[in-house]
């Protein structure tokens, strides 16, 4: 008897159970609307010949299997806690503890003034000044933030996008005046502007604009800052916006070829930046088809390089990200089980490869987490790395049939979104005509319908709910904030010297209006104490603001 007869013998069999005793459900399918069978077999997996071209071997081409061959049996992913809140000295203390507690890599929160270029005193910042992260509106900021951080020792993060550039050179500046080497210094910063255009709106500057910036950060960290990542290409906003798995895939993908080939155009050779190129990814509660997302993803990166823009170095070819746990995910009702949720979110991040990983706070959706939520969350990651064993083998659930057919199914469905995308002119066309972004709204609209009317459950919100619950203790920002940082940048305006001051924003504003490469001219103004809001002002002045379109 073949598999096959053996399998019809037992479809028959079960069907007649079924049918006395139904299933839960009449279709399974998984959050991007996969079908998913009731048993996968060898024939849905990856075929003897199609080994190479789909799989490989870990640390080899098309990386689906992990891109080093030894992935944590060498090391540990970076365990990487985000933080952020307040003033600077306080943030400066949350990373210190953490540093204690046993993180191995900063990733840091910037407050929504900070995010859109503004200063802490502009009366577009009163009453958000260290809200949703730390406030940083100078260099004098910056050197709060850091003081006490072996920058030459620990990789940092920062989630910033528009003022990328403008960070970058703060960071920049502090390591300089502390004696600090540019070449030993190893982090990322976002700058991933497309994404905020799609799915989260702290933008500054019209797309073209904000693409040369980007470009000009590729060009001059390849020669100035070799160890850092220019950009972290999210798709973790994207799904937080409500999209579905295969579209976090897809969109972040073309957001990336857009990348890609506005640093060609600017005559970039692909291989000089391409390596230092990095990605965020969202790991939701969709176990199995998070893991298989993570290695959909990493094989068609790597195709994408290598035959549509012909990258020769294999670094370029290797799609590296971090993971933060699901935001969306958590729940205020019964905060407590956010820790299974996390918990269950981080292993598919570990078995999916992730190169660095946030595991979220228990309290995240009340407020932002307070210091003993943030050192379960991180004891939930070491855990997983030091007493479960998970990272023992390499990409273990490799092979499994379910998993493997998962893995083709997203990357044929998340490679038709993107030539629908390449059809409409690229990622900042489909942008300009609203295509991802009624996308996202469409895919968010159908899951809060199905948790609404009860098809998707969420343990303690639609189900298994409790009539008496504590409210935790949650971390609460000193609202006089916005009056001290107001009160330490007048200080810091009355104290610089004027001139250079005046003299280096008067060079960035003659800069921005030719082709030069900014950030040479922003690292000076920084380094002459111009601020966050006096440097955004100066670019605004030149390229304008951003205006979504009405769809």
């Amino acid at each position: 008897m073949t598999m096959r007869d053996d399998y019809e013998r037992w479809l028959d069999s079960t069907e007649a159970q079924v049918a006395k005793r139904p299933e839960r459900q009449t279709e399974f399918r998984t959050t991007s609307e996969i079908p998913v069978e009731r048993l996968y077999l060898p024939e849905h997996g990856v075929a003897d010949d199609e080994y190479a071209t789909k799989l490989g071997l870990p640390g080899e081409f098309p990386y689906t299997r992990g891109i080093q061959p030894t992935m944590y049996r060498t090391r540990f992913w970076t365990m990487r806690q985000y933080a952020g809140f307040g003033s600077a000295e306080e943030t400066n203390a949350r990373f210190r503890y953490l540093l204690e507690q046993g993180q191995t890599g900063l990733s840091t929160a910037f407050d929504l003034p900070t995010q859109i270029g503004y200063d802490a005193d502009h009366p577009f910042s009163k009453g958000e000044v260290g809200k949703v992260g730390v406030s940083i509106s100078s260099r004098l900021d910056m050197e709060l933030l850091l003081r006490d951080i072996p920058l030459a020792d620990v990789s940092t993060s920062m989630t910033i996008n528009a003022p990328a550039s403008v960070l970058l050179a703060m960071y920049l500046v502090v390591a300089e005046s502390t004696g600090v080497p540019w070449s030993k210094l190893s982090g990322t910063i976002q700058n991933d502007i497309l994404k905020e255009y799609v799915a989260r709106g702290t933008y500054i500057y019209p797309p073209k604009p904000s693409m040369r910036l980007i470009t000009d950060i590729f060009s001059y960290c390849a020669s100035e800052v070799p160890n850092w990542n220019t950009i972290s290409i999210s798709g973790y906003h994207i799904r937080e916006a409500g999209s579905t798995a295969v579209q976090e895939i897809a969109f972040t993908l073309s957001n990336a070829i857009a990348y890609v080939q506005a640093a060609l155009d600017k005559g970039l050779k692909i291989d000089d930046f391409a390596p230092r190129l990095s990605f965020f990814f969202n790991a939701h509660n969709d176990f199995f088809e998070e893991i298989a997302k993570f290695r959909a993803a990493r094989r068609m990166w790597a195709h994408i390089m290598k035959e549509r823009f012909g990258a020769k170095n294999p670094k370029s070819l290797q799609l590296r990200f971090h993971t933060q746990t699901g935001g969306s995910t958590l729940t205020a009702q019964q905060p407590d089980n956010n820790v299974v949720r996390v918990t269950v979110q981080a292993l598919a991040a570990v078995l999916g490869g992730t190169q660095s990983l946030h595991t979220n706070s228990r309290d995240e959706a009340l407020a932002l987490p307070t210091e003993s939520s943030a050192r379960i969350a991180l004891r939930t990651q070491q855990i997983l790395a030091y007493e479960n064993h998970v990272g023992d083998t390499v990409d273990p659930l490799g092979g499994s049939y379910f998993l493997e057919s998962l893995t083709s199914d997203l990357e044929a469905r998340a490679t038709q979104y993107i030539e629908h995308i390449d059809a409409l002119g690229g990622a900042v066309a489909a942008i300009e005509q609203g295509y991802m972004q009624k996308e996202i709204h469409h895919a968010a609209y159908r899951t809060q319908l199905e948790i609404e009317n009860g098809t998707q459950t969420v343990v303690g919100v639609n189900k298994f709910t409790s009539e008496e619950e504590e409210a935790p203790e949650i971390l609460r920002v000193n609202p006089e904030l916005g009056r001290i940082q107001t009160e330490r940048l007048a200080k810091l305006r009355g104290e610089r010297a004027v001139e250079p001051w005046r003299q280096s924003l008067d060079e960035l504003h003659r800069a921005a209006t030719a082709t030069d490469n900014l950030m040479p001219f922003i690292v000076q103004a920084v380094r002459n104490y111009a601020t966050v809001g006096e440097i955004c002002d100066t670019l605004r002045d030149v390229f304008g603001e951003y205006r979504p379109p009405l769809y």
